[in-house]
């Protein structure tokens, strides 16, 4: 059976993490993550911009699916 994996948001302070995606292939969940509209310290998009006033600082990171 294939290892899937898992997209998580983690939040500097304040807010348990959220999984934004499963059932993903390591390649996928490695992409995904490596978007700079996946962490605020690097998103430019008004969407992630206004949820970063919202949530505070966060990033997108990849883990094993269970």
């Amino acid at each position: 059976m294939e290892t899937k994996y898992k997209v998580v948001r983690f939040y500097f302070k304040g807010r348990e993490p959220q999984v934004c995606m499963r059932n993903l292939t390591k390649d996928q969940a490695i992409k995904w993550c490596n978007d700079p509209e996946t962490s605020s310290s690097t998103a430019t998009g008004k969407n992630a911009i206004a949820y970063t006033k919202i949530n505070g600082d966060w990033f997108d990171g990849w883990t094993v699916d269970d």
